[in-house]
């Protein structure tokens, strides 16, 4: 069966990024594992899947997607409540409290890119 393993984002302003998401994803438990030579990182835990943010392949500017957005699961709302908390701290733009938009909470990184996290149940 199949399952989801990674997700990505572009960035026009790499470098902060990868310090927002060394921060952020190191929060969780994700480390950097590859940098790949057009520019950018992913990041991966054992069993976690991973995420990625790149510049984009085509050498294009990156933009956000209407619609777009990934999610990290956890495994209390506590957890979800402290990675929406420490991306706000390191400069992302909520998108609704914890608890205000069932079952997660929602955030955009220093580019706009639209994520979640969420705990099911």
């Amino acid at each position: 069966m199949g399952a989801v393993s990674y997700f990505t984002v572009g960035s026009n302003r790499l470098e902060e990024a990868m310090a927002f998401y060394d921060a952020l994803l190191g929060s969780i438990g994700m480390k950097p594992a590859f940098e790949p030579p057009w520019g950018g990182r992913l990041y991966a835990a054992a069993g976690k899947g991973m995420f990625g943010v790149l510049n984009p392949h085509d050498d294009q500017p990156a933009c956000i997607g209407n619609g777009s957005m990934g999610g990290f699961s956890f495994d209390t709302r506590e957890e979800v409540a402290a990675f929406h908390a420490k991306a706000i701290e390191l400069g992302g733009l909520t998108e609704g409290d914890p608890g205000e938009r069932s079952p997660g909470v929602y955030f955009r990184d220093l580019d706009g890119n639209k994520l979640c996290g969420y705990k099911i149940g």
